[in-house]
């Protein structure tokens, strides 16, 4: 029972530093000035870089823990939301510009309603950016998850973007870290909204 498992905060970083500082410099590079941007499955970091507070029109998320979110003081808003029991967001149509997930998409049982959720609240030519890794908790990955590998795991993520459908092609980048200790590996897929 998700309620149960993220009943209890978990102030740790689900992957290693140097995935998060990989992930927060791509953040920065490609996510415009004054965007809205919604987090879904949403924790008490979303590893934006820090200037994105003052930087950003406004940066909104959704996650299970509300001890969490209340944590995360990088959100303007947010709302509890459990995406497994229901997969509609809370937001009205073409709301943001950007939706992340941050190495999540695997914990979802109906991914393809969550995206589909994802490009409603979405602006026209408005973004979805997946991250990835291979660390997660395995009683909660999805069982075909944990069989897959990471190029596996990319082309599982492609299909539920085509199956959703509405998003041009996507593009998937490895921006691992490299050397320095770095141990996980970090991937994006980028899915734009038609």
């Amino acid at each position: 029972d998700d309620s149960s498992f993220y009943g209890v905060p978990r102030f740790v970083y689900h992957i290693d530093e140097s995935s998060v500082a990989a992930l927060t410099q791509y953040y920065r590079r490609t996510i415009p000035l004054k965007s809205d941007i919604l987090d879904i499955c949403s924790s008490w970091v979303s590893h934006y870089p820090l200037e994105f507070k003052q930087t950003m029109s406004r940066i909104s998320g959704t996650g299970m823990n509300n001890f969490e979110l209340r944590a995360n003081n990088q959100l303007s808003d947010f709302k509890d939301k459990n995406l497994n029991i229901d997969p509609q967001l809370p937001y009205e149509d073409g709301s943001f510009d950007i939706v992340t997930c941050v190495v999540s998409i695997d914990y979802l049982i109906n991914p393809i309603k969550v995206l589909k959720e994802a490009h409603r609240v979405l602006r026209p030519g408005g973004r979805v950016i997946i991250s990835q890794s291979n660390r997660c908790f395995p009683t909660k990955a999805i069982s075909m998850w944990l069989e897959m590998n990471d190029r596996q795991h990319l082309e599982l993520i492609n299909s539920y973007f085509q199956y959703a459908g509405g998003y041009k092609e996507r593009a998937a980048f490895d921006i691992s870290a490299k050397g320095g200790g770095a141990t996980d590996p970090m991937f994006i897929i980028d899915a734009q909204k038609m």
